[in-house]
């Protein structure tokens, strides 16, 4: 990225366009914590690029004052792997929904993802399709109802975070539409991470999946069914933190601190580079609604590790091969090293 930094504000990252969502879509304020943190990172508009494939979280490139491209169905990840090669000095977003990343795009994430390219993915999580009117996504719930799924969903629901680390992504956390403080630390994070950032987003659809996350930010619920995790702090929970979560063996165990059986000394202490245990994090995802003492969905940082970038390996590699030959030969390159002339 550029280390040109400047004094900016969220406004100088908004555009002249109409910012045309559903009233009362989760998608404003994305929108704002985005415009807000691209500021407090000081990148200039010109040094950033917003990608998107299909949807209405692909209508960002839009809406934010930087180079940009409204690209095609599934394929926002190819574009911005492309775009990173060969231009790595620019700060690159992708903003992606459910069905656009996860369905016809699944295949070009899992690639991004594991060859790490330094950039961000901000996936909108509204378990719907929301821009082709109310189908079940990937993300759907089991036997949720939808015009797709008229007896409903008999599909199992994918979980973005356990796909994320399965394709060995350096960068996995999750947020919420409704949580703008905690959003904006996550992105700002992300764009701190050398290497893939992989960052989910619950949004709320209120005109085809309303209150999906509901009990994740409803003051009478939230806290006793979200759980955020900091680094090197014990994982606590509840209107009075009075629950918790200990590991009995590999086991993930909630326990209520008020009965006496264990203290806060008993408690998983988070570390954010430990990927056995990301992996067990993001396996918390009991439907509070259908199961008794359910585990707390995770929010924040679950894993961010250091590992090599796929454009910098490159651009070293094409660095390497000019000094040792000078510019090359296309035609000795393309024959390789096992040619053979016949007589």
């Amino acid at each position: 990225m550029t280390d040109t930094k400047i004094a900016l504000k969220p406004k100088d990252f908004e555009t002249d366009q109409e910012v045309r969502w559903c009233p009362g879509c989760g998608d404003y304020a994305i929108l704002k914590q985005v415009q807000t943190a691209m500021a407090q990172l000081a990148l200039r508009p010109s040094d950033v690029a917003v990608i998107s494939g299909i949807g209405c979280s692909s209508r960002f490139p839009y809406y934010i004052n930087t180079y940009g491209l409204h690209s095609i169905h599934g394929r926002a990840a190819a574009i911005a792997s492309g775009l990173r090669m060969a231009n790595p000095n620019l700060s690159v977003w992708i903003a992606t929904g459910d069905g656009d990343c996860l369905s016809i795009g699944g295949n070009h994430f899992i690639h991004l993802l594991r060859r790490n390219f330094d950039l961000n993915i901000l996936l909108f999580n509204n378990q719907i399709y929301g821009l082709t009117k109310g189908q079940y996504s990937p993300t759907s719930e089991l036997h949720k109802i939808t015009k797709s799924t008229p007896v409903g969903v008999i599909d199992h629901p994918l979980n973005p975070l356990s796909l994320a680390l399965g394709a060995d992504a350096s960068f996995v956390a999750r947020s919420i539409d409704r949580d703008g403080k905690h959003l904006q630390a996550m992105l700002l994070r992300c764009e701190q991470h050398r290497g893939s950032s992989f960052l989910e987003i619950y949004q709320n659809c209120n005109i085809f999946n309303d209150g999906a996350f509901e009990l994740f930010t409803d003051k009478a619920t939230k806290a006793d069914t979200a759980l955020f995790v900091e680094q090197g702090k014990p994982l606590v929970f509840g209107t009075e933190a009075q629950y918790g979560i200990r590991l009995d063996g590999h086991q993930p165990q909630r326990i209520d601190l008020r009965e006496g059986s264990f203290s806060a000394d008993d408690l998983w202490l988070h570390d954010e580079t430990d990927l056995y245990k990301a992996q067990l994090l993001a396996r918390f995802f009991d439907d509070p609604r259908t199961t008794p003492n359910a585990l707390p969905r995770v929010f924040g940082i679950l894993y961010a590790a250091q590992r090599p970038c796929y454009e910098y390996d490159l651009n070293e590699q094409i660095a390497q091969q000019q000094a040792q030959k000078g510019t090359g030969n296309l035609d000795e390159l393309l024959s390789g090293n096992e040619t053979w002339f016949i007589a």
